[in-house]
């Protein structure tokens, strides 16, 4: 089908939740989508002139024909969903496959068994632990293993004849050189074996038997073997203290979720702590991919559909719409409550800046040319709970003079200014000082002008900052509701006392930018050149008044007789000093002008 046939299937749709099946011409499933209205949400793919991100038109120019599947609930849309995400792997879906794959711990069946950490199983008969999500914690978990037991990480075969001197890993303690018959092959296999119980059951369970086995050993005079189960002991706690990032009092068990974006791409980072250590993270990259309120909920509903188990409590940077059926969904998968919370304040809070620092360097690094300013703004839509990327920002300010008021209008696209767009506006509808009613004019008439297609004001802001708080907030959101901006994010920015940036009102309240640096000077940047831009303004507009109230208010004196008189007597004083035959005298300038000259000055 082309897509007129497919926006007319998809008209005929219901506005009930369900979930859609879009399929190629091969008939194989390439996207599966949920939705609350499956009629709004399918028809806008295929709707004549709509603005898809590259990735979206990608998927929607391969698309053939699509099914849906109408159900009684957006929970049951959402369960549905993964389901069939699982089954298929739809091509363009976010999915949980990042160029790593699954990762393995295997555990060889040699004399002498070898703990390594594997990308995939091999066809052998070594024991495998795993899969893992990815390579970060399988390397982490093996070195910890091997460290906390001096278990060998070298490729000397031990059957052979024993060495005379051990490596230098022996010498530091990270070995107990079985390649010289340091330790009897029993006791090898007791530290592999407790190796495995620390793997598999974690540091609380190996610590307890460890002092166990060392209470054991010394009973039985059995020093020797007593002192590796506490130097075991020992290190198991020096590396359990160097891996806790979760500090007293915050849940142990967690799962947190942070993204970042520029202009093209998303980062997406899951940090996995468990008994209150980072056990593992994973970070997926999403090309073409702006939306982060889309990405967010997708690929929170669809990380544990590879067979992890979520933790009681999950914590997320940005809120979801689907928070409540995301929680049940969890809930069931866990067999217990799982709760979805975005902190505020607190440790809590920190980890999740933690993980969303994380996003953006990856961001970072993926994207080489990306600019300092972009990386700003990527902060900066982070901290405002935007769903893409802000590509071109709009700043409004309002200056006074005497009575009068002027309204400048500055344009920022990707973090730079871009002068040939500013604007500039007299305030005409306001009598008297009042910044609210000022700015309010302005945007009425920056709206008019892009509803109108004027040159110059024909591009969508994807966000507006307002000099000024929630007063100027509050005047404007009203005239954006019901305008053609209704889905542009407005925000307004304050200062100090000291006329420096302070940070970002929300409708909400006020939004704290002091410790996100980059964003905080991109903000203040920002602020500042709208600021000299409008004072700029005002300060001409105000000489030309006075210019007028010199010259161009005398009868019979317009702005060429004005240009003439100032180009001979250079000063408006010199001017107003010469007699009425001195300026009769000029070129270009009556008796009759002469004399409205001399006595305007004279009185």
């Amino acid at each position: 089908m082309d897509r007129k046939e497919l926006y007319k299937k998809a008209s005929d749709l219901p506005k009930l939740p369900g979930v859609y099946i879009m399929r190629n011409r091969k008939n194989e499933v390439i996207y599966v989508g949920k939705a609350k209205r499956l009629k709004l949400r399918v028809t806008s793919y295929f709707r004549v002139g709509a603005n898809h991100m590259p990735k979206v038109e990608k998927m929607v120019s391969n698309v053939d024909d699509f099914d849906v599947i109408v159900v009684d609930s957006e929970f049951e849309a959402l369960t549905l969903e993964c389901s069939l995400i699982k089954q298929h792997r739809p091509k363009y879906n976010i999915l949980m496959m990042d160029d790593k794959g699954f990762s393995y711990i295997r555990i060889s069946k040699d004399t002498y068994p070898r703990i390594t950490a594997e990308l995939q199983k091999k066809k052998d008969d070594a024991e495998y632990l795993g899969p893992y999500i990815s390579s970060y914690a399988v390397k982490q978990m093996t070195e910890v293993a091997n460290t906390a037991f001096r278990l060998p990480t070298c490729s000397y075969q031990f059957e052979k004849v024993p060495r005379k001197r051990p490596c230098l890993n022996a010498h530091l303690g990270l070995c107990n050189a079985p390649c010289t018959g340091n330790i009897a092959l029993d006791d090898y296999l007791s530290d592999v074996s407790n190796a495995k119980i620390l793997l598999t059951k974690g540091t609380d369970e190996i610590l307890k038997m460890l002092h166990s086995q060392m209470e054991e050993y010394s009973e039985n005079l059995e020093f020797e073997k007593a002192a590796r189960a506490r130097d075991a002991i020992a290190a198991i706690e020096k590396l359990d203290e160097g891996q806790k990032v979760v500090k007293e009092g915050a849940s142990k068990d967690i799962d947190v979720f942070a993204f970042a974006g520029n202009e093209k791409d998303s980062c997406a980072v899951a940090l996995i702590f468990r008994g209150g250590k980072l056990v593992d993270k994973h970070e997926q990259m999403l090309y073409e991919t702006t939306d982060l309120a889309e990405v967010r909920e997708e690929f929170l509903s669809h990380f544990y559909l590879g067979g992890n188990e979520p933790p009681k409590n999950v914590l997320l940077d940005e809120d979801v719409d689907y928070h409540e059926e995301i929680e049940q969904y969890l809930s069931e998968r866990r067999g217990s409550s799982v709760k979805i919370l975005v902190p505020q304040k607190g440790e809590q809070k920190k980890i999740v800046d933690m993980a969303y620092q994380n996003a953006l360097e990856r961001l970072r690094r993926e994207s080489g040319r990306k600019t300092k300013s972009e990386a700003a703004l990527g902060e900066l839509a982070n901290r405002l709970g935007l769903s893409s990327f802000p590509k071109r920002i709009e700043l409004y300010d309002i200056s006074n003079y005497g009575t009068d008021a002027v309204g400048g209008m500055v344009v920022f696209v990707n973090g730079e200014p871009k002068k040939s767009e500013y604007r500039r506006f007299k305030i005409k509808s306001v009598i008297g000082i009042d910044d609210y009613a000022s700015m309010r004019e302005v945007i009425s008439r920056r709206i008019n002008r892009y509803e109108e297609g004027s040159p110059g004001f024909s591009e969508k802001p994807d966000l507006i900052l307002l000099d000024g708080g929630k007063g100027h907030l509050d005047t404007i959101m009203p005239i954006m509701a019901e305008s053609a901006f209704a889905d542009v994010p407005v925000f307004g920015s304050v200062k100090d006392d000291k006329h420096r940036t302070r940070g970002i009102v929300s409708p909400e309240g006020e939004i704290e930018l002091s410790m996100h640096k980059n964003a905080f000077n991109i903000v203040s940047k920002m602020q500042d050149e709208v600021h000299r831009y409008t004072i700029e303004y005002e300060r001409k507009s105000h000489s030309k008044k006075a210019f007028r109230s010199s010259l161009l208010d005398i009868e019979g004196v317009g702005e060429t007789r004005a240009k003439i008189l100032l180009k001979h007597f250079r000063t408006i004083r010199a001017i107003s000093e010469a007699s009425v035959e001195e300026l009769a005298a000029v070129k270009g300038i009556s008796q009759n002008a002469a004399k409205a000259v001399w006595e305007y000055y004279h009185g």
